[in-house]
């Protein structure tokens, strides 16, 4: 049984997100006291008494407004409810019982879930309680006083929580579901294959850059095999980072590379590759992710016969440390060539997981010795007397030689090309490690 689903929701700048992170035991959630900072919902995962669940924040909801961005906001947190088994719906102490407490809490009648209301901002239970008790008018459940910022109350509150749960979802496997980031500048689509890829509107879109502030899990299931989409903030050089929010989503985006199997790279196909992309790439590179690098807007240029070519040498020319990543021309708009991206993707995983048997990978590498020597220094030369595999994510070989200091970096380079030329591992990189043995 998959784990229980519980969405932290309530109007803008209740405390949602700070409660999130306080049950999250991490910063997740942009905080700021700015209202409408979390723009998206974020998914996390949380144990309470050896019962494992899935935390969802979301965008504060407004019910009457008329805001583009604001109504979007709340289309997702319907989404959130619609998702969830149990709803911890937050309101503030300090400002009281407001009108748009009441349609919030219509809203969730009428969806029969479990509600748990929970009126935050409450950091004295002794002289606050009568604040609480005024929420008993919303007509939901008794109303429990906590402090995201204090982390007060939350026992009580994580125990009505799961309460409510499905019988059977204490306990819950780690799963192995891939994790896939998009990653890329500012508006270069990233929420557009996001949504083309879940076949819905998961994330929301706009024109406006810098829509998506928060990193966002989307589970979708393609063919029978579940993936985790996660749209990333778009990272601005850091000249232009003004705004401390800017630093949320750079710290995001960086966070959100960390935890992917996969990293998908949308360049823009109107503006070409930049140092920005080469910079995002980097990031992914250095810790061993898989990659595909993604043209986005292709539907947007005008083609003759070498267009194709003149792009691929551009992005090859600025992405020239990450060879064996694959090019794709794509339009998210008009879902152009994304058809095969799932494909795409399993095939970088099983590169990114592979094993290769010690005797069968000591036969490439002295067939790659007897054709090109290993180099000298001083009448002394190089011997590597064997490689071995030890880990995958990235697949990562320890090399054995007689002597550190003549393993040249070119020369594993060429061992590296000769082993990718036997097995492939296209979309991931290879990590080589040298160690030093005596002789006999």
């Amino acid at each position: 049984m998959s784990k229980p689903i519980v969405a932290i929701v309530g109007r803008p700048n209740v405390g949602k997100s700070t409660l999130f992170n306080a049950l999250a035991g991490e910063r997740i959630a942009i905080v700021k006291d700015t209202p409408g900072v979390t723009r998206d919902r974020i998914y996390a995962n949380v144990s309470w008494l050896d019962r494992d669940f899935t935390l969802i924040d979301t965008g504060g909801i407004e019910p009457d407004s008329k805001d583009i961005l604001l109504s979007q906001m709340r289309e997702q947190a319907e989404i959130a409810i619609m998702t969830a088994d149990v709803i911890i719906f937050l309101t503030d102490a300090r400002q009281g019982v407001v009108d748009a407490d009441g349609k919030v809490a219509d809203m969730l009648r009428r969806s029969a879930k479990p509600v748990v209301l929970a009126v935050n901002k409450v950091d004295n239970f002794d002289k606050q309680m009568p604040d609480v008790y005024e929420f008993y008018n919303l007509g939901l459940s008794d109303p429990m006083p906590i402090s995201s910022t204090s982390k007060l109350g939350f026992g009580e509150l994580l125990d009505e929580v799961v309460s409510h749960f499905p019988e059977g979802s204490a306990v819950e496997e780690e799963d192995e579901i891939p994790r896939i980031a998009i990653v890329g500048k500012p508006n270069v689509g990233k929420s557009s294959l996001v949504n083309r890829l879940a076949g819905e509107e998961r994330v929301i879109v706009s024109d406006i850059a810098g829509t998506t502030r928060d990193a966002v899990d989307s589970v979708v299931k393609y063919h029978g095999r579940e993936y985790i989409l996660v749209d990333t903030a778009g990272l601005r050089r850091k000249n232009k980072i003004k705004e401390e929010l800017e630093r949320f989503m750079i710290i995001r985006a960086v966070a959100a590379v960390e935890k992917a199997d996969v990293v998908l790279l949308i360049i823009d196909a109107v503006s070409g590759v930049s140092e920005q992309d080469a910079k995002i790439a980097g990031i992914a590179h250095e810790r061993g992710k898989g990659i595909l690098i993604c043209v986005n807007k292709w539907d947007a240029i005008e083609k003759t016969n070498k267009t194709v070519r003149e792009y691929e040498d551009k992005i090859r020319q600025t992405l020239s440390f990450m060879p064996y990543a694959d090019i794709v021309f794509i339009s998210a708009k008009s879902g152009q060539r994304t058809g095969n991206l799932y494909d795409r993707i399993d095939a970088i995983i099983a590169n990114n997981t592979m094993r290769i048997a010690t005797g069968v990978l000591n036969e490439i590498v002295t067939e790659a010795v007897a054709m090109q020597q290993p180099p000298s220094d001083k009448g002394k030369r190089l011997k590597i007397f064997y490689v071995t595999q030890v880990s995958v994510k990235p697949p990562c070989f320890v090399v054995f030689v007689n002597d550190k200091k003549l393993a040249h970096f070119s020369y594993i380079r060429y061992l590296e090309n000769q082993i990718r030329e036997a097995f492939g591992f296209r979309g991931t990189s290879l990590k080589f490690i040298v160690r030093q043995r005596k002789e006999g």
